[in-house]
Parts: structure tokens; C-alpha cells; sequence
């Protein structure tokens, strides 16, 4: 059958060549090439692993396996090298301009890496009467640990102002004017999300730098875009990223901190280090070697492709509700696209419900609050996250469950 120069999916032209990509790509997912008869749609709470991560760690484990930083034996001295390897592997991976003067410190994930700047760095920069913007519509993770500064700090006698960073209520982007008023002399720190886990859509970080000028530091919540497109810390210029590993194809429980560390103090985290998780490092270093092999311009290319063609879909069905921008839904729009991520609500059957139902038709969606902060959806809700593992059938195969319940 003769080949078209380019295919559409999801309103996006796609050169047949990428299609080819994908499906050589998928094959490389055991788990997924091996359950066909599953559609997998939850990446953004944990994404599934390559062979070749797989193989990484099998062969950490099996050739030479110690604590780092710990002795001068053979092995140990590999995986102290191995670890420092991987801090470099990280600041390539995001293009740092100053590797030299950049720091990477492994945590558990997002949520303890965000904790670790803001209790074991904010407190430091802050005096009484500081003033800090930070999101309290995204991730709790990305809006609990400022406040535990702000305690911490009122237990010391200094008094902070923590501001909600605004939102436009049309695009559910930050609200940049807003911002602008918020920001003054006083201003000292901003924390963001460069892709929202429920509305899917960048954030538009380099303009919070535009607003807020070139002396306050900026912290970036990167979970839902690390693996999924490109991150350049010299383009957003902002001070730390902050990302779990087992959303970008690594294995669960190891996460990093990348900082800057030229606007205020250096991030020193406090408290004994303990034994690093060494088997998800070198895991990390297998899967950011594998995304920059597969090309993460192609894979935001594919996923955001497979949520347009999700959006479009869902628009067309009456009993649901999708989250976020209007204007994005259908397949023609100009407006920014989903990354990676669609989120939904049917208007009269229960969230927690819909996910059961999709799961006995072997769709695997994820539906409760998904973590909100206090100024987020209070309503439940499901959401289908993809990567570049998943197809158009899958698709198709949500869509046409869901059909069904009208």
C-alpha cells in the first residue's frame, strides 16, 4: 500500500517515518509488548521502563555492587563513580551552561527534593518581612513544603508572606499581570510548574523570570516534563529543577535536585546523606541516555499528537468535561496542546466509578484528586497520561469505552 508523505494524528501532521519510530520504540517496553491486551494510560504517576534500563540495573546489581562514598575497594570505588557519572549525565541532560558551577543532589523524588530546598535552602535566603510567590493550584508537593518554611521560620521569630501565585482562569496558565502586581521589593522567591499534572499545559516559566527580574531565584517543579520534551535550564533560566527519575523511565524511589547556585546561598542539604539509592541512579543514567537516544523532540511530538487526539475526541462527547483550557479541545485548534496529559469528568457518573468501569475493559487510567494544593480542583476526576509506549488504538480504545456510558 503506497505511503503518504505525511499521516495526521490528533490534528498534527506526522511523517510516517515517526510512526515506524514509535512502534520500534514501544517494543522496547517488556511489560507493554507484553500485555497488549492492556492500555497502560498512567505515566504521569509512574511510567513504565525500557529493556534497557532494566538491563542497567541487572548489571549494577550483578557486577558490582557496594555503597558509594563509603570505601576504597574495587566496587565501591566504581559506584561512587558511577553516582558522579550520573550528577554529570543530569546537568548534560538539561543543558547546563555552567556545569562547574551547578550542583545535583539525588532525593527520593519530587516531593522530598522540593522539601529539601525549601527547608534546607529558603530558610537561609529569608529575612522578617521577606515575601514568597508559590502555587498553591498545582501539586501539594509543590505548595505544603513553603508553608513548613514559613513555620519553621515563625519559630525563629522571622515573619514571611507566602502570596498564591495567580492563575488565568480561561487557560489555567499563571496569570503573569497578576503576578506583576504581586511582585515587589520584598520578593525574594517563586516556585512553579513547568507542566501542570491535571491541565497538562506548560506553564510558561520564562515568563515568571520576564515579571520577577533577574535576581529572584526560581524553584521549577520539572515531574511532568523530565522524560516528556526538552528542559533547558539556560532557556528557562531558572535556579532548580527538581524531578523523580521513576516518571522518566527509571525506577521508582530516586529523584534529583539541579541547582544553580548563584542567586543566594548554595544548597547545602542538611542532615547525614545516609547510603544513596545506587541501583536507582544507575537506572536514572540508563534512562536519560535512552530518552536522549529516542529524541525527546519526537517524543513531545507523539504525545502531544496522541492528547490532541484524545481532546478532540472527548469534545465531541457531551456527558464529559474535560479539565483545563476550552479553547485546546479539538483537533484544529491553535492554542497550546496537552503535554502528555488529559483530564476529565463524565457529568453524572462519579469519578472513582469511571475509573473501575475502564479498568474492566483493561484501560488503566488514573481518578481521584491527584494530589491537589488548596487552591486546586476539590473534585474528583480522571486522568489519562501517555507516553511514547502508548498508540493511537489506545486511544480509540478510551475513547470508544467511554462512548459507550452516554
Amino acid at each position: 500500500m503506497a505511503r503518504t508523505p505525511l499521516d495526521r494524528l490528533g490534528g498534527i501532521l506526522i511523517d510516517p517515518d515517526l510512526l515506524d519510530w514509535q512502534r520500534g520504540l514501544r517494543a522496547q517496553f517488556p511489560l507493554i509488548a507484553g500485555r497488549p491486551d492492556v492500555a497502560y494510560l498512567d505515566s504521569a504517576a509512574t511510567s513504565q521502563k525500557p529493556q534497557a534500563v532494566l538491563d542497567a540495573v541487572h548489571h549494577y546489581l550483578t557486577t558490582g555492587n557496594a555503597n558509594a562514598g563509603r570505601g576504597t575497594y574495587t566496587w565501591a570505588n566504581e559506584t561512587t563513580a558511577m553516582v558522579e557519572r550520573t550528577r554529570d549525565r543530569i546537568k548534560r541532560f538539561l543543558g547546563d551552561p555552567e556545569p562547574a558551577a551547578s550542583g545535583v543532589h539525588f532525593t527520593s523524588g519530587t516531593s522530598q527534593g522540593l522539601r529539601v530546598v525549601a527547608l534546607d535552602w529558603l530558610p537561609e535566603l529569608l529575612r522578617d518581612g521577606d515575601e514568597i510567590i508559590v502555587p498553591f493550584a498545582d501539586h501539594r508537593a509543590n505548595a505544603d513544603p513553603w508553608l513548613e518554611a514559613q513555620q519553621l521560620l515563625a519559630r525563629q521569630g522571622v515573619t514571611i508572606r507566602v502570596h498564591p501565585l495567580p492563575y488565568e482562569a480561561d487557560s489555567h496558565d499563571y496569570d503573569q499581570a497578576a503576578l506583576a502586581r504581586l511582585v515587589n521589593e520584598r520578593t525574594r522567591f517563586v516556585a512553579a510548574t513547568h507542566v501542570h499534572h491535571v491541565y497538562g499545559n506548560d506553564m510558561n516559566v520564562h515568563r515568571i523570570r520576564e515579571v520577577v527580574g533577574p535576581a529572584v531565584p526560581i524553584c521549577l517543579d520539572a515531574a511532568q516534563s523530565i522524560g516528556h520534551l526538552p528542559v533547558s535550564v539556560a532557556d528557562l533560566d531558572v535556579d532548580f529543577v527538581v524531578f523523580s527519575g521513576h516518571k522518566a523511565l527509571a525506577l521508582p524511589g530516586t529523584g534529583a535536585v539541579w541547582s544553580r547556585d548563584l542567586r543566594g546561598p548554595r544548597l547545602r542539604p542538611g542532615g547525614w546523606a545516609g547510603t544513596p539509592n545506587t541501583a536507582g541512579i544507575a537506572s536514572l543514567h540508563a534512562a536519560l541516555d535512552w530518552l536522549d537516544n529516542a529524541g525527546l523532540d519526537r517524543i513531545e511530538q507523539w504525545t502531544l499528537a496522541l492528547s490532541a487526539r484524545l481532546t478532540d475526541g472527548l469534545s465531541r462527547l457531551e456527558p464529559y468535561e474535560v479539565l483545563g483550557c476550552q479553547a485546546s479541545l479539538t483537533a484544529d485548534s491553535q492554542v497550546q496542546r496537552r503535554h502528555s496529559l488529559v483530564t476529565f469528568r463524565h457529568r453524572s457518573i462519579s469519578s472513582n466509578d469511571l475509573g473501575f468501569i475502564l479498568d474492566s475493559h483493561g484501560v488503566m487510567v488514573r481518578a481521584d484528586g491527584h494530589c491537589q494544593g488548596g487552591q486546586g480542583e476539590q473534585e474528583t476526576s480522571v486522568r489519562a497520561s501517555l507516553h511514547v509506549y502508548n498508540t493511537p488504538a489506545e486511544i480509540d480504545r478510551l475513547l470508544t469505552a467511554l462512548a459507550e456510558l452516554r
